[in-house]
Order: C-alpha cells, then sequence, then structure tokens
C-alpha cells in the first residue's frame, strides 16, 4: 500500500469517526427537540383545554355537594355551571382526538379514562337531581375524573429526556394537585350544609387535604417558582381572602366539636364562601400561568437544542474542515519531502553515481558537493536522507579503492604487456634476419615463417591485454590509409589469412589516428570467423559507403548460432562491458576488445546469422573517421613480363605489408592510467606507410659458388601493374622449387589482378 493512501486512510478514519459521532448526536438533539416541541403541541391542543375542564369540573362538584347538603344554589346558576362543563368537555374531547392524541401510552389511558368518565357525567347528575344513591359516590365520581386529569399531566411531561422540564413538569402537578386539595375543602365544607356537621370520615379528609395543600406548596412548589411567579403566590398569600382561608382551616381543626357521629364545625365556616370566590380565581390563574410557563420554557429548550445542533454541525464542520487542511498540509508536506528525498535519490543513483564511479575509474578527482551530505535533521525523513548519504559515502569510498586497485592492476597489466611486446617485437625483428640470412634453406624458411606469423598473433594477444587493461594501440601512421589496405593489414593480422577474401568496393581512407584500433577490431572479428568456420571454407570482408559511415561486412560458413547467444554477443559489442563481466568469461577475450575498441571509435558491431548460414559481423565505421583518397601519379600502363618465383618465397605478401611494429613503452597518462607511446627504435615501416615502388622479383647474380639469395614478393602490387610494366631480359634462373600452396596464392593473385585490371578498362570506355 503505498504510503499516500496510509496518510490519507490515518487522517479519513478519525475524521469519518468524528463525523458519525457528530452526526448521531445531532440526531439525538433533533430528535429531543422534536419531542419537547410535539410535547408542546400536545399540551396547549389538551392540556388547555383538560385545565379549562378540570377548573369546571372542580366548581360543578362544589355545587353538586351543596344540593347534597340541602343548601341548593339556585337552579339557573347550577345549569349555567353545567353548561360551562359540558363546553369544556366538548373541547377536551375534539382537542384528545385530534392529532392522535397524546404523545406517550400512559396519557394517551389517562385521556381515554377522563374521556370515559365525562361519559358518565350525565348519569352522576341526574342522580344528584332525583336524589339517588350517596353523595359520597357522586363526590368520589367528580373527584376521580380530575384526579385522571392530574394524573395525565404527570405522564405527559414525565417521558422527557430534560433534567429541568421534568422538574418543572412535577411542580406543575404539584399545584393541579395542591388546588385540588383545596378543591375538596371547598367540596366537604359545602356537603357541611347550614348544619356545619361532617362526618369523622369527612372531617378526616378534610384535615387530610389541609395538610397535604399546605405540605405542597411548602416543600414542592415555593421552592421552584420562577421569580415573577413566586411574587404572584406572594401576593396570593398575603390577601385577605388567603389570610381569611387559612384562619378558617385553622378554626375547623382547632374549634370543632366532637359529635357521636362527627364533628361540629365553628362558626367561622361561614366566611369560607365568600373567601373562596376571591383566592380560588387567582389560584387558577397562578396554576394557568405555571403551566404556560412550562410549556414555554419547553419550547425555548427546543430551540437551544435545534441551535446546539446548528452550532455543533457548525463546529464540527469547522473542525473537520482544519483537520482536513492540516492532515492535508501535512500529508503534502510529507509527500514533497518524500519526492524530493526520492528524486535526488534516483539523480544520485542514476547520474551523480554513475558520474562519479566513471571518473574515478579515470582517475579524475570527485567534485565532493555532487554527493549528498548529512543534514542532521532529527525528523524520520531527515534521518532517512542522512542514512542514504552515508551509504552514497561508503559507496564511493569503496568505489574509489577499487578504481585505485584497477589502477594499480591495469599499471601492473599494462607495463608486462609492455615489456612483453617489446620481447615480442625483438622476436619478429630477429625472424626477419634468420628469413634474410636462411632463407636459402627452405624447410627453416617455411617454419620461420610460420614462427613469425605465430609471432604476429601473439603480438595481437598482448595488445588485447593492453586495451582491456586501459591502454593504448601504438599508432605510428602519418598519412591515411586506403580502405583496400586497411583490410589487407587486418587480414595480415590472421594466421589463416589465405582463406580471407577482402573486397573494397568504394575509393575511401581512414584517418591515421584510428587505422591501428580499426585494423585492430577487423583483425580479431576475421581471426574468430576463420577459427569457427570450416577449414576449407573462405571468410569473404567486404568494405562499402553507407549513409553513416563506412560499412565492413566480415561473413564466415561457420555453425549455427541461436538467436540468444547474438543477442548475448550483441550486447557485449554494443558497449564496452564491464570487468566483472570479463571475468567470467576469460576464454573470450575477442569479443571484450572489440567491445572496447567499438566504444573508443564510436563505432557499431553486430552480430547476425549469415544467408549462408554462418556468421555476419557488420561494422558501421562512424563517417568522421574517413576522409577522401588522394590520387596517386601512377606509371605509364605497358606490358610487362610475368615473373616466375624461382624460390620459396622468404615472407608472405600480408606479412610484407604488415611491416614490423615500434616497441611497447607504458607511460602514464594524465589520469594516472597506463597508456603506450610509440618508440620508434627499429627502422622500419608501420602498417599502412607509404611503399617503396614496385619492384621486379629478378635473382641477384651469383658471387662466387654460392647460391643465388632467395627472389622476394613486392608487397601491395597485384599482376595488373606487372603486366602493364615493359618486359624485363630473360635471365638464367634457377629451378621452380615453390611449393603447391605458394603456385596457387600466386596464381590467385594474377585471377585477381587481371580482373580488376579489366573492370579498369571497362570504367575508361565511353
Amino acid at each position: 500500500m503505498r504510503l499516500r493512501t496510509l496518510l490519507i486512510a490515518l487522517a479519513v478514519v478519525p475524521t469519518v469517526a468524528m463525523g458519525t459521532q457528530v452526526a448521531i448526536t445531532a440526531d439525538r438533539l433533533l430528535a429531543q427537540s422534536h419531542h419537547l416541541r410535539a410535547d408542546v403541541a400536545a399540551g396547549e391542543r389538551i392540556g388547555t383545554p383538560l385545565f379549562e375542564l378540570m377548573v369546571e369540573m372542580q366548581a360543578e362538584r362544589a355545587m353538586t355537594a351543596e344540593r347534597w347538603a340541602g343548601t341548593s344554589p339556585a337552579e339557573a346558576e347550577l345549569r349555567r355551571q353545567r353548561a360551562a362543563t359540558d363546553r369544556a368537555a366538548e373541547v377536551f374531547r375534539r382537542a384528545a382526538t385530534a392529532d392522535g392524541g397524546a404523545r406517550s401510552e400512559q396519557a394517551q389511558r389517562r385521556l381515554q379514562e377522563v374521556t370515559e368518565g365525562l361519559d358518565d357525567l350525565g348519569a352522576y347528575r341526574e342522580r344528584t337531581d332525583i336524589r339517588s344513591g350517596t353523595a359520597d359516590s357522586v363526590i368520589v365520581y367528580y373527584s376521580g375524573v380530575i384526579g385522571q386529569m392530574i394524573r395525565f399531566y404527570q405522564d405527559e411531561f414525565s417521558h422527557t429526556e430534560d433534567a429541568e422540564l421534568t422538574l418543572e413538569s412535577r411542580v406543575v402537578v404539584t399545584m393541579f394537585s395542591a388546588s385540588e386539595m383545596m378543591a375538596r375543602q371547598d367540596t366537604l365544607l359545602a356537603l357541611a350544609g347550614p348544619s356545619r356537621e361532617l362526618s369523622n370520615t369527612r372531617f378526616s379528609d378534610f384535615v387530610n387535604a389541609v395538610g397535604a395543600h399546605r405540605y405542597l406548596y411548602d416543600t414542592w412548589v415555593v421552592p421552584y417558582l420562577a421569580p415573577d411567579e413566586n411574587e404572584l403566590y406572594t401576593q396570593l398569600v398575603g390577601s385577605d381572602a388567603w389570610q381569611t382561608k387559612g384562619r378558617i382551616e385553622n378554626a375547623v381543626m382547632s374549634d370543632h366539636k366532637d359529635l357521636d357521629f362527627g364533628v361540629k364545625l365553628p362558626r367561622e365556616v361561614s366566611g369560607w364562601r365568600a373567601a373562596h370566590a376571591k383566592w380560588a380565581p387567582e389560584l387558577n390563574a397562578l396554576n394557568a400561568e405555571r403551566s404556560r410557563a412550562l410549556l414555554a420554557h419547553a419550547n425555548a429548550k427546543a430551540d437551544e437544542l435545534e441551535t446546539e445542533v446548528a452550532w455543533l454541525i457548525a463546529g464540527s464542520s469547522g473542525a473537520l474542515l482544519v483537520v482536513a487542511a492540516g492532515v492535508a498540509f501535512t500529508t503534502r508536506t510529507v509527500l514533497r519531502r518524500l519526492r524530493r528525498l526520492h528524486e535526488s535519490t534516483v539523480t544520485v543513483a542514476e547520474r551523480t553515481l554513475p558520474d562519479v564511479v566513471a571518473r574515478l575509474q579515470r582517475g579524475r578527482p570527485v567534485d565532493a558537493d555532487a554527493l549528498p551530505r548529512i543534514s542532521g535533521d532529527q525528523d524520520e525523513v531527515g534521518r532517512i536522507s542522512d542514512a542514504f548519504a552515508r551509504v552514497v559515502e561508503v559507496s564511493v569510498d569503496g568505489h574509489r579503492q577499487l578504481a585505485a586497485e584497477r589502477h594499480g592492476f591495469g599499471m601492473f597489466a599494462s607495463g608486462i604487456a609492455s615489456r612483453t611486446g617489446n620481447l615480442v617485437s625483438r622476436q619478429l625483428t630477429l625472424t626477419e634476419e634468420l628469413q634474410d640470412t636462411f632463407g636459402h634453406d627452405e624447410t627453416l624458411l617455411a617454419q620461420l615463417m610460420r614462427s613469425d606469423q605465430l609471432t604476429v598473433g601473439m603480438r595481437r594477444q598482448i595488445e588485447n591485454l593492453l586495451i582491456l587493461a586501459g591502454g593504448e594501440i601504438p599508432d605510428p601512421h602519418t598519412e591515411p590509409m586506403r580502405v583496400a589496405d586497411l583490410l589487407r593489414e587486418a587480414a595480415a593480422e590472421v594466421e589463416d589469412f589465405r582463406r580471407i577474401e577482402r573486397q573494397a568496393l568504394d575509393e575511401i581512407s581512414v584517418e591515421p589516428r584510428v587505422i591501428s584500433q580499426i585494423s585492430h577490431l577487423l583483425a580479431e572479428l576475421l581471426d574468430n570467423a576463420t577459427r569457427f568456420s570450416p577449414p576449407r571454407s573462405k571468410v569473404v570482408i567486404r568494405a562499402e559507403l553507407v549513409a553513416d559511415g563506412l560499412s565492413v561486412e566480415i561473413e564466415d560458413r561457420g555453425p549455427r548460432v541461436t538467436p540468444a547467444a547474438y543477442e548475448e554477443m550483441n550486447g557485449r559489442l554494443h558497449s564496452a562491458p564491464p570487468y566483472a563481466v570479463l571475468a567470467e568469461n576469460a576464454h573470450r577475450l575477442g569479443l571484450f576488445v572489440v567491445g572496447h575498441l567499438a566504444d573508443q571509435l564510436g563505432a557499431r558491431v553486430t552480430l547476425r546469422r549469415s544467408v549462408y548460414g554462418g556468421t555476419s559481423a557488420v561494422v558501421i565505421i562512424p563517417a568522421e573517421h574517413l576522409v577522401p583518397t588522394e590520387p596517386e601519379p601512377g606509371p605509364v600502363r605497358r606490358p610487362a613480363p610475368v615473373p616466375v618465383p624461382q624460390r620459396p618465397e622468404p615472407r608472405r605478401a600480408e606479412e610484407r605489408v604488415e611491416e614490423r611494429k615500434p616497441e611497447l613503452v607504458l607511460h602514464v597518462g594524465e589520469a594516472g592510467l597506463p597508456v603506450r607511446r610509440r618508440q620508434d627504435r627499429l627502422p622500419v615501416r608501420a602498417r599502412g606507410a607509404s611503399e617503396d615502388p614496385p619492384r621486379e622479383s629478378v635473382p641477384a647474380p651469383r658471387q662466387g659458388g654460392a647460391r643465388p639469395p632467395l627472389p622476394e614478393r613486392v608487397p601491395q602490387t597485384h599482376m595488373a601493374r606487372q603486366l602493364l610494366e615493359p618486359r624485363a631480359p630473360e635471365a638464367t634462373v634457377a629451378p621452380d622449387t615453390a611449393t603447391p600452396e605458394e603456385v596457387a596464392d600466386a596464381w590467385s593473385d594474377y585471377e585477381h589482378g587481371t580482373q580488376q585490371v579489366e573492370q579498369e578498362l571497362r570504367r575508361d570506355q565511353p
């Protein structure tokens, strides 16, 4: 998994968790607000009509008690009260059945009980009118319905999740209960009638009602009233009517007289009705105000919850944006630093370090500013960067040590190769002197020629060692060399040179500074072609100009090579292979030498399958190494006799072209690498140097009884020139002792020269 993904995931997970928590909290708060608003709506729809119904029921109960006691109020007043109760009941019924009724199941059950109780109201009125049953049963009915109303308020507001609203709803229910206690007192005093007598049970109920409402107000109402409500209650309590109520209650409880069947109330109870008519409306107003305050508070609480949700969402969104911005900034900062570290690492790995290694291998100093440095940063990215800088430092130190060891080994190998090359040059000089001295001995001359060719091959192998060790091939050429001569010089380096067929299709020359390198490269390819092809097959080398320079193709009839092998060999030829690969393929030095020379020359060498089944090596020499061939003034074409060799040739034609090289001397270049410079100790002609004019192969006159010296083949000549030269006078020659191979070689040169002359004659014709 990518680091970017991990960082994003690390930020997304807590962000999502925080968003989920905010959503859950907001949903809970919104649900609570919705419930509160539903409670407010239910309270306004049902609570207010129910409160008015409760007040009317309490008033009707008191009148009903007076009627049962014999002090019946005016008939019109009773009908008016009953009509008010019916109107309040009708409003309540419509509100209870609209919009699904109450919010909770218990409150809905209370409403159902109240509705069912109201259905019996007519029956109990009729009982009162006809005096059927007892007064207590009628009073109990009224009190039961009113009690269900009070319990509705208790159930309706008790399910709220807000503790403050729950407490306020309890205060309201307590106020309703306290007012019901005082309404029962009024009913009980009404039952006493003109006789002012109460049964013990009714007197006990009166005393309990007095104690209950006083306790409720003192304990559960007054301490929890709001300041404005507390002020109203204080005014109510300080009124004359309330004070009269208190005195009558105290007188009833203290000044009553016990009878055999009950108690006799004091005369003060006569003032109860007038006082009740004054303080009862004020008490009902206080209760109504407390109910409206509860609903208003619940509505305000719902607004607060919604505002809290809005702030929660806004704050959470802001926090999430801040977190997202912080995460994005942190992620971009970390990724930017990591990207810079990656780019610098890639730059060091792909450019700086290879350049440093290359400079160390060439012995040049290293720019320390180009390498990464230890910054000393204490964060994770900084420590990784410092660790990479230390790795690069250790790697550079290792490469510096390896380069020093390689340079030392290169100097050692170059020194050994130079000394061995000098010995080989001296060996070639000695072989030439032996050929000149003992050329009359045919058997010895053949062996000397064989030794000479092997020594030339040994010199080429020593030059290979110099090339691989970082040295240079001595190049004494000062004049450009024709391509035809260059091919002949390269072929002369090969032991089995007689099998090589040369074809120079274009007339062009090569710069002097690269003659030895190109000749050595072609010689390695030719040697490889002759070694891995049948002994009697020909190896063809042809050169022609192409768009990119000079194309030299070497084609043999060797064994089949797989495409994978061609791909591997071309990989080594297209670039100078490292010495680690050389160590694993020490038996195939030729390809490594060709690769190094091609890299120095900027040439391209490609091996591919030949149409004849063998291998074709194509060398593309850049045009920058080529120069036009300067025309040479030639002699007048005159027929000349064909010289016939009379003794074995002391040296082969290609061998004559390949005159002895100068000695190899080890020098140290500016980079500390061993290089070779030419030291012209021997007065010999180098490869490609201008040749002497052609000479005829005629025997020297005898001196005394000694045998005449062997004839020498003139280098870089062909039969066409000999045919054009004037015929020399015949002379007495020794018997022909040439071998069959030498005769075949002479005949091949003759045919080749004849064909070339014919081609030149055709070009001269109009």
